[in-house]
């Protein structure tokens, strides 16, 4: 408590260092450009430094070629992305795109960049606190495209079969969402065995997890797994597999990372969902541009989003797919997200013959 108290003090006092010009008052339109901070929460999930990073940053210097991006990793730990934010808002960012490690603990730190004028856009999950904006996905939908496959890979087995849930961390609220998601369309269908909550979304936790409900539950008697998403189903396959467990259970995933995919095509992994981040990227590197230049964020929205603290957020919701190993040319292949190539090494080459994955 006094350590969260100090970092609030800090920022407090940094802010009151910023010339009002960096504030944005009286600022004429940036025509030579401007500074975008960039605060990502981890390096445990690979999309945030393999996709979204270049993806938003290659996106803010196409739209605004004067603005800079200044990038910082939080790496899972709350305290450095609220230090990270007092530095990026000491360095006169003008607009900051945070995807929060905790969307709950940064709030102070959202209020404070709001008290200096510095536009909070929040990305991928909704931190609380006066945020300008917000770009990201329908937690809840997600859930539910993860339940509705794992039901499909059950098969028979679904009527009343043994599902162990290893959900996301719980310090953030998509966590929760896919959950309640996938919770709606599994009640009543199967029996929820055994249910984690898997820290950091680490794959280490996630094996650690999987052993203790293989031990509990016997390998044998797990009809299949509901993951929340892709580095978490690693943990979970690997477990099994140390189990000598040889008929896999459906396991569901998210993100469709590249390793995903290939455990798809293998037969490991049932399913991901695959969220578009490359729209996810433009549309946040609109907002943050559009603010920053002074604009209206709703002019780039399409709906709005209501967090604990704040109402009617501009937001833009994009749609996700699921994807199992029919849709995989569909849905990722076709839209640009991975070639055959990149997807089909050799020794995974007569599996993609099977699944139709060919040159």
């Amino acid at each position: 408590m006094i350590r969260r108290q100090h970092v609030v003090a800090v920022l407090a006092a940094a802010l009151m260092t910023i010339p009002l010009t960096a504030c944005g008052g009286g600022q004429k339109p940036a025509r030579e450009g401007f500074t975008v901070g960039l605060l990502l929460p981890s390096r445990t999930v690979p999309r945030w430094e393999h996709s979204d990073r270049p993806l938003i940053e290659a996106q803010v210097r196409k739209l605004c070629p004067g603005c800079k991006v200044e990038y910082a990793n939080a790496e899972n730990d709350v305290t450095r992305q609220r230090q990270q934010m007092v530095s990026m808002v000491t360095k006169g960012a003008k607009v900051l795109i945070l995807d929060a490690a905790d969307t709950r603990a940064v709030r102070s730190s959202v209020q404070e960049a709001h008290r200096a004028g510095v536009k909070v856009i929040a990305y991928d999950r909704l931190a609380e606190g006066p945020v300008t904006g917000y770009v990201g996905f329908d937690a809840l939908h997600i859930g539910r495209l993860q339940g509705e496959a794992l039901l499909k890979g059950m098969g028979r087995r679904a009527g009343g079969g043994d599902v162990v849930m290893m959900n996301g961390d719980p310090s953030g609220p998509n966590a929760a969402y896919y959950k309640k998601g996938a919770l709606a369309v599994l009640a009543g269908e199967v029996k929820i065995a055994r249910s984690y909550d898997t820290l950091d979304w680490s794959t280490q936790n996630a094996h650690g997890n999987m052993s203790a409900a293989i031990a509990a539950l016997g390998p044998d008697r797990i009809d299949g797994v509901l993951a929340a998403n892709d580095s978490i189903a690693a943990g979970v396959v690997a477990a099994l597999k140390s189990a000598g467990v040889t008929k896999l259970p459906p396991v569901t995933g998210q993100d469709a990372d590249l390793d995903a995919v290939r455990r798809i095509v293998k037969g490991e992994q049932y399913m991901t969902v695959y969220k578009p981040f490359k729209d996810e990227a433009a549309a946040v590197a609109a907002m943050a541009v559009a603010v920053g230049k002074g604009e209206d964020p709703g002019d780039s929205a399409t709906t709005t989003t209501d967090s604990p603290t704040t109402t009617r957020i501009p937001s833009v919701l994009l749609t996700a797919d699921a994807v199992t190993v029919g849709d995989i040319r569909r849905v990722l292949v076709d839209h640009g997200a991975y070639t055959v190539a990149r997807i089909c090494t050799p020794q995974l080459r007569a599996a993609c013959d099977r699944a139709g994955l060919t040159r």
